[in-house]
């Protein structure tokens, strides 16, 4: 029994540092997210094991292919609290993010912020995921959300490759009124993870992450 509960312990640490939006003390994360109306990328350090400072980019298209905004910012993340549960853990993570948009549709740069919250509970089998980010600057509210559910094929040891169902619905406000669901496979490592999907737009989807 002892020998199984240390080795829950480590499969839901490494499932946390790959499904968390930062990694372990001291490391670096870098992350993508592709689609044609979504493209975003960025990269953290954690300072500790609870911060992570970071910079990222976002473009951002509305659904008719007429508006779009480009946003550069410095981003800040905090792992506010953690429940290790007996077979699972749950986490509560805090963003905050600072910069300048800019658009097709307006002359100039604008000061954008954009605070966040996220809530996530994981087992080595089974993931439940909200987000939510304000996107907000003078005449501007690209509000997001989203929702994740997922679970995995089957258990793996620490240094193998687990497959992973994962169904994601989003929506930002201010320039699509649709909510776009899209199922995706996750391969997931340790280290890193890949999502390919298509939404129900027929619009392929690529994400992935690596922490150094």
């Amino acid at each position: 029994m002892k020998r199984l509960s240390i080795a829950l312990a480590a499969a839901l640490t490494t499932a946390g540092a790959v499904a968390a939006p930062m990694g372990f003390k001291d490391s670096t994360m870098l992350m993508a997210d592709f689609s044609p109306n979504w493209r975003e990328s960025w990269v953290n350090h954690a300072l500790t094991a609870r911060d992570a400072i970071g910079i990222g980019g976002l473009y951002m298209r509305s659904d008719d292919e007429t508006r779009s905004r480009t946003l550069a910012e410095a981003t800040y993340t905090r792992l506010a609290k953690r429940w290790n549960l007996e077979h699972a853990q749950a986490n509560v993570w805090l963003f905050a993010g600072a910069g300048a948009i800019r658009g097709n549709d307006f002359s100039g740069t604008r000061f954008a912020w954009a605070p966040g919250l996220q809530l996530d509970y994981e087992t080595t089998r089974l993931y439940l995921a909200g987000t939510a980010r304000l996107y907000r600057a003078e005449g501007l509210n690209h509000d997001f959300g989203s929702v994740r559910a997922g679970f995995s094929f089957y258990e793996v040891d620490y240094d193998e490759v687990q497959p992973w169902l994962v169904v994601e619905a989003r929506r930002m406000r201010g320039l699509s009124e649709k909510i776009e669901v899209t199922p995706m496979l996750r391969l997931i490592h340790n280290r890193y993870f890949v999502e390919l999907g298509v939404n129900t737009d027929k619009q392929a989807r690529a994400n992935f992450m690596y922490t150094f």
